[in-house]
């Protein structure tokens, strides 16, 4: 989206966001301008790249500083350092005029990294009504204030952050086998070897995926209920959260 009050400010505020709610975001956001004469419109002469580091990292940073008069945006990614940088150019770029040496890799490659490291992302990963901002790891990745409001929710947020317990969190999850590519039910069950409830499943690919399960069972052994059949599974605490995080 670009919102802006006159052409000579464009862009003068760029929100990404997944294209599935395209349409009710854009209703969201015109219910709650008011009068101000603010344009709300999708930017579909842009593109958006997500810069991942690889093992030649140091390299491509170097070559990001030096190429970013050729990106309209290029920015560290803000939710977390290991998800590398935002790049924003205008449709049609040579991507490897800009980072010399990348590889254009495609949308399964970009969420495998994601899964991997427990980011989560979109409406399958955050269903709308469903999702706590602080379950799902977001004053991790700069998603909260707890200085400013207004906003729905706060008095729940706040409450909870003040209190410091929060029992269920979503984490990266490997599988034993890859998962069907049939849909997996929204919300599948995870439990433990005794049959207790662990949490739910969010949404995944191949051996990896990302789960809201209970702290206190993450080190027991688990598994995903699919139609009668288990698939067994692991989870683990990021390296990329703050250390004392795991409580």
């Amino acid at each position: 989206f670009r919102l802006h009050e006159s052409p000579e400010e464009e862009p003068h505020i760029l929100l990404e966001c997944d294209g599935g709610v395209l349409d009710a975001i854009q209703k969201h956001m015109k219910l709650y301008k008011i009068r101000r004469k603010v344009n709300i419109a999708p930017c579909l002469d842009l593109s958006l790249w997500a810069v991942v580091p690889g093992e030649r990292a140091g390299d491509i940073a170097s070559s990001l500083t030096k190429c970013a008069d050729q990106a309209l945006i290029l920015t560290p990614d803000p939710r977390t350092e290991v998800m590398g940088w935002r790049l924003i150019t205008k449709k049609g770029v040579n991507l490897s005029e800009i980072i010399p040496g990348s590889r254009i890799g495609n949308i399964q490659d970009y969420h495998r990294h994601r899964y991997k490291q427990g980011v989560p992302e979109g409406v399958k990963d955050l269903p709308p009504g469903v999702a706590l901002p602080l379950e799902s790891n977001l004053a991790y990745m700069n998603g909260i204030s707890f200085t400013k409001g207004c906003y729905i929710g706060q008095e729940l947020t706040a409450r909870t952050h003040h209190m410091g317990v929060i029992r269920k969190r979503l984490l990266p999850v490997h599988f034993s086998a890859p998962l069907p590519k049939d849909s997996i039910p929204e919300g599948a069950e995870i439990s433990t070897e005794s049959g207790k409830s662990a949490g739910k499943f969010r949404a995944g690919g191949g051996e990896l995926g990302i789960a809201l399960l209970r702290l206190a069972n993450i080190n027991e052994p688990l598994c995903l209920n699919l139609a009668g059949d288990k698939v067994k599974l692991t989870a683990g605490i990021p390296e990329w959260w703050p250390k004392t995080a795991s409580k």
